[in-house]
C-alpha cells in the first residue's frame, strides 16, 4: 500500500483495515507456529499502517479493535499505560457475535501494544509442572493477542454513544454532544475553532467527563478529534428545555428534589446579592427559598404586594442562581450557589408605571433595598419603547440610572453596579428578509434606559439551534449569532457602544408563514413562580440574558470582593469576545470601520467567566484601582485646566517577552469610570457636556521614552476631542474606543516590541465639571479602574512569575494580579 494512503482523515469509513488475523493458538507444533506468526504479522502490519503519531504531531490515535467471532475480547488487557478504553460494543452477524472496543492510544501506548504482539510471536511463558505433569508454556500475552481480529484507525461511528439512527447521515452542519476527558477539555475547547468547530458556552461536569456542544460538519469534527484528542465519546444533543417543561407535575417535583439535594448554598449574609428590580420573586420554590429571606423582599411602592403574580421576576431569579436549569438537571455533580437573592418589585401587578415616573420608581426601589448595606448586583430587565427613537441620546430614565450608578443619586452616595436589558424586538415586524436586517433597523434600537453610560447593557445571542425534524420548522438565527429578540444600536459614535455584551437569549422558529415564533426547544429552562403546581418554566429574550449576566458577575465579584463596581464592570466586559459566527460578518481584511456593525449588535461579544477569573501563565491580567483629579484651577490665571494625569510603568515580563521575539502577542486594555451625567438640552449631541469627566488611555510607542510620551499626550487633552497619532496598531481605534465611560481596545504586535511599550497613561479630556465656576467650590476626585491583559495566544511563556517579582514597582494606589 502506498505510504501516503495512511494519512486519511478520521471519518465514518465503516470498514475495517484489510489486514486481519487468520487464527492463533498455543502449543509449539509447526502449524501452530505458522498460524501464530501469521496472526502476529497481520496485526503488526495493521499497526504499521496507523498514522505516525510523532511525525504528524498527533496527541495519539483512536483505534477500533475487533474481536474474533463468538470469542470474548480481552478488553481489560487492552487497556494499559498509554491506552485508554473508551467504549465497547458487540454486534451479531452471520459469523457470530463480535465484540468491538474503541480506545485512544498515545505513541507510547501503540509501542507497548506492538511489543506485546512481538512477544506473542517469538516468546513463550516458562513451562510449568502441575499434578506431576509438565505443562508447556504458552505464547506471551496470548489471552490478549489471540482475542484480536483487527486493528484499525477508528471512524466517528466508533466514538458514537447515542442511537445509531441519530448519527448525522450527510456532511452538512450538525450539532454534536462532545464528551471530553477533564484534563484535555480546555485545550480542545480553545483550539476547536481552528478546525471550524463552534463550541457552545454551556458545560456539563461529571466525575470523569466534561460535556460540551459543538456545531460542525462531519469532516470538520473528525479532523478536530483526530488532531486534538481528548474526546471520549460523541452523541446527539438531548434534553432541551422542552423535555423538562413537558413533564407532569410529579415528575418535575422529583427532578427539583434531586437538584436540591445536590445543591450547596454557600453565600452568607456578607456575600454577594443579585438584587432583581422586577415583578417580585416567589419564595415557594425550594430552589430559591434557601437564599431569599422573607425580609429580603421589597416593593418600590409600599402599597404593592411582594408576591410575584406575573412570574417574570421568579424566572429571572432561577437563572440568576443556576443559569439554564436543563444543564444542572442533567448533571449528577454537586452544585454550589455562592450568592443570594433580593427582590424589589418595580413593575406593578396590574397596569404599568407612568412613563414620567420610571426614573423615580427606580430610585425608590434602590433606596428601599439599600436600608441594609450589602454588595449588590442590581439587575433590571424592564425597559420602555416610549422614548424611542432616542438615537442613543440620554433620556430621563437612562440619566437617572447613570446617576444611581455613579452614586450621585439615591439616599446613599456609593457607586452601584447596575445591569439593564437591551429590550426585545416585535416578532410581527419580521418578514422573509434576513433577520439581521430587521434587527439592525433603527426602529429596533435599544430601549431606554439601556443606553445609560454607566450601566452594563445586556443583549442576547443564541446557541439554541436544534429543532425536531418532524416539526417542519427552521431556526431563524444560526448558532452563535444574534438572538432574533435582541435589539441593537443604530446610533453614531457620539454615544456609548451598546449593548456592552450578549448572552444566551434563545432562538425563534420559522415556518411557511411568518412571523417567526418562540419555540420550547429553543428556550431556556428556569423555575416557575406557581410551585408546586408547576416546577419549571420556559424563558428567553434579553431578560434571560441579563439574569445570566447577573449570575456571572456576582460570582466574579464574590471571588474578588475588594474590587470596585467600576473594576468588576471592566474586568467582566473586557473578557468578552465575538463568536466565529459573529466574526463571519467581517470582511476578509477588516479595517476599524468594519467593526461598527459588530459593536452595534453584540457589543464586545460573549463574556468568558474563566478568562475574567484567572490569569494563566500565558494570559496575564493586571488590575489597577486609582483616583485622579481631572480638572483644577490655574494658579496663574484662575481659569480651569486639566490638572492630573496618571502614568504607570507597567511591570512587563520583559525577559519572557524578549524570548518570544517575533511571536505575536495581544494587549487588551480596559478603562472604566462612572460619570455624573448632565442631560441638559445643550448637552444633547455632545459627549463632552453630558459626562462630568472623560478619561482616556494612551500607550507609549516602542522606543518612546517617558518625556517624549508625556509631551505627545499633552496634545490629546486640548482641544476637546483632538485625535493623536498613536502608531495606529489598535484594532478598534479612537472613534470606537473613546465613547461612553468604558473604553476597551486591543492591539497585536511582536512580543519584542511590546516589551518596549511599558508606559500607560490615563488622562482627562473635557467634561462638564471642567468649568471655573464649579471648580471654585472644590476639585472633584474621580475613581477609575484599569485592566491590562497580555495574551501570548497559546505560545508557551511564563509571564506570571516575572511580573510577580516586579509588581512592587508599579506606581499605583492599588494593583492586583489575578
Amino acid at each position: 500500500m502506498p505510504r501516503n494512503l495512511r494519512h486519511f482523515l478520521l471519518k465514518d469509513l465503516g470498514k475495517a483495515h484489510p489486514f486481519r488475523a487468520k487464527g492463533g493458538g498455543g502449543g509449539k507444533s509447526p502449524s501452530d507456529v505458522l498460524n501464530r506468526s501469521d496472526h502476529a504479522q497481520a496485526l503488526l502490519q495493521a499497526i504499521d499502517f496507523l498514522p505516525p503519531i510523532a511525525t504528524d504531531g498527533l496527541p495519539g490515535v483512536y483505534l477500533e479493535v475487533k474481536g474474533r467471532p463468538n470469542e470474548p475480547l480481552a478488553k481489560d488487557s487492552l487497556g494499559s499505560s498509554g491506552i485508554a478504553l473508551l467504549r465497547s460494543d458487540a454486534e451479531v452477524s452471520e459469523a457470530g457475535t463480535i465484540e468491538t472496543a474503541t480506545v485512544f492510544a498515545t505513541a507510547k501506548g501503540v509501542e507497548k501494544l506492538r511489543k506485546k504482539i512481538e512477544q506473542f510471536e517469538t516468546e513463550d511463558t516458562p513451562d510449568r509442572e502441575k499434578d506431576g505433569q509438565l505443562i508447556p508454556g504458552r505464547p506471551k500475552n496470548a489471552n490478549l493477542v489471540q482475542s484480536l481480529a483487527a486493528i484499525t484507525e477508528a471512524g466517528l461511528r466508533a466514538l458514537w454513544r447515542g442511537p445509531q439512527d441519530k448519527f448525522p447521515v450527510d456532511n452538512g452542519g450538525a450539532h454534536w454532544e462532545i464528551w471530553l476527558e477533564p484534563e484535555g477539555a480546555d485545550a480542545f475547547i480553545a483550539h476547536a475553532a481552528a478546525y471550524q468547530v463552534q463550541i457552545g458556552t454551556d458545560r456539563l461536569y461529571f466525575p470523569e467527563d466534561v460535556v460540551i456542544i459543538g456545531q460542525a460538519t462531519r469532516d470538520h469534527i473528525a479532523l478536530a478529534v483526530r488532531r486534538l484528542g481528548a474526546v471520549r465519546a460523541l452523541a446527539a444533543p438531548a434534553a432541551t428545555a422542552d423535555f423538562f417543561d413537558a413533564m407532569d407535575v410529579q415528575e418535575q417535583v422529583a427532578w427539583v428534589e434531586d437538584l436540591s439535594q445536590r445543591t450547596t448554598y454557600t453565600g452568607g449574609a456578607n456575600g454577594g446579592y443579585v438584587t432583581l428590580l422586577d415583578t417580585g420573586i416567589s419564595r415557594a420554590h425550594p430552589l430559591l427559598a434557601p437564599v431569599l429571606l422573607v425580609q429580603d423582599r421589597h416593593a418600590a411602592d409600599p402599597a404593592w404586594g411582594l408576591e410575584d403574580i406575573k412570574g417574570h421576576g421568579t424566572q429571572l431569579a432561577g437563572l440568576a442562581l443556576f443559569g439554564d436549569l436543563s444543564l444542572n438537571l442533567q448533571s449528577t455533580m454537586p452544585v454550589t450557589v455562592s450568592h443570594r437573592l433580593e427582590s424589589v418589585k418595580l413593575v406593578p401587578d396590574a397596569g404599568v408605571n407612568p412613563h414620567h415616573l420610571l426614573g423615580v420608581m427606580t430610585r425608590r426601589a434602590i433606596n428601599t433595598v439599600e436600608q441594609t448595606v450589602r454588595r449588590r448586583t442590581f439587575t433590571m430587565a424592564a425597559t420602555t419603547d416610549e422614548d424611542t427613537p432616542h438615537d442613543g441620546a440620554p433620556t430621563s430614565w437612562s440619566t437617572e440610572v447613570d446617576q444611581l450608578a455613579a452614586g450621585v443619586s439615591g439616599d446613599r452616595t456609593n457607586p452601584r453596579l447596575i445591569l439593564v436589558s437591551a429590550g426585545n424586538t416585535d416578532n410581527f415586524k419580521f418578514t422573509a428578509d434576513p433577520y439581521l436586517d430587521t434587527c439592525d433597523h433603527p426602529d429596533n434600537e435599544l430601549e431606554s434606559p439601556a443606553q445609560a453610560w454607566n450601566a452594563i447593557s445586556v443583549g442576547a445571542y443564541t446557541e439554541k439551534a436544534m429543532l425536531p425534524a418532524a416539526d417542519g420548522l427552521t431556526i431563524v438565527a444560526p448558532f452563535g449569532d444574534l438572538s432574533p429578540s435582541s435589539r441593537t444600536a443604530s446610533w453614531s459614535s457620539t454615544w456609548p457602544l451598546k449593548p456592552d455584551i450578549v448572552l444566551e437569549g434563545g432562538n425563534w422558529a420559522a415556518g411557511t408563514v411568518p412571523p417567526p415564533m418562540r419555540h420550547s426547544d429553543l428556550s431556556l429552562l428556569t423555575v416557575h413562580h406557581a410551585y408546586p403546581q408547576r416546577s419549571f418554566s420556559l424563558t428567553y429574550d434579553t431578560s434571560a440574558a441579563t439574569a445570566i449576566a447577573a449570575k456571572q458577575i456576582t460570582e466574579l465579584w464574590s471571588d474578588y470582593p475588594l474590587l470596585w463596581p467600576e473594576t468588576i464592570r471592566a474586568l467582566y466586559v473586557a473578557s468578552a469576545r465575538w463568536t466565529p459566527q459573529m466574526r463571519s460578518h467581517l470582511p476578509p481584511q477588516p479595517n476599524k470601520g468594519s467593526y461598527a456593525r459588530l459593536f452595534q449588535r453584540y457589543g464586545y461579544g460573549v463574556p468568558d467567566l474563566d478568562r475574567a477569573h484567572r490569569s494563566a501563565s500565558n494570559a496575564l491580567s493586571l488590575i489597577v484601582q486609582d483616583v485622579i483629579i481631572p480638572y483644577g484651577l490655574s494658579e496663574k490665571t484662575g481659569g480651569d485646566v486639566h490638572k492630573e494625569m496618571r502614568l504607570f510603568t507597567l511591570p512587563w515580563p520583559v525577559e519572557e517577552l524578549r524570548k518570544l521575539g517575533n511571536a505575536e502577542v495581544t494587549l487588551r486594555v480596559a478603562l472604566s469610570s462612572f460619570i455624573a451625567p448632565n442631560p441638559a438640552e445643550a448637552s444633547r449631541g455632545s459627549r463632552y457636556r453630558y459626562a462630568s469627566h472623560n478619561l482616556r488611555f494612551k500607550l507609549n510607542r516602542a522606543g518612546e521614552n517617558a518625556q517624549q510620551f508625556m509631551a505627545r499626550i499633552s496634545k490629546a487633552a486640548e482641544p476637546a476631542g483632538a485625535q493623536v497619532d498613536e502608531d495606529d496598531l489598535w484594532d478598534f481605534g479612537s472613534s470606537r474606543r473613546d465613547v461612553g465611560s468604558l473604553h476597551i481596545d486591543q492591539l497585536t504586535c511582536k512580543a519584542s516590541d511590546l516589551a518596549r511599550r511599558n508606559l500607560l497613561a490615563v488622562h482627562p479630556v473635557a467634561g462638564w465639571w471642567k468649568h471655573t465656576a464649579m471648580l471654585k467650590d472644590g476639585e472633584p476626585q474621580v475613581r477609575f479602574a484599569l485592566v491590562v491583559e497580555i495574551d501570548t495566544q497559546g505560545v508557551e511563556a511564563d509571564l506570571y512569575a516575572e511580573v510577580q517579582t516586579a509588581i512592587t514597582a508599579l506606581n499605583a494606589a492599588q494593583a492586583i494580579i489575578i
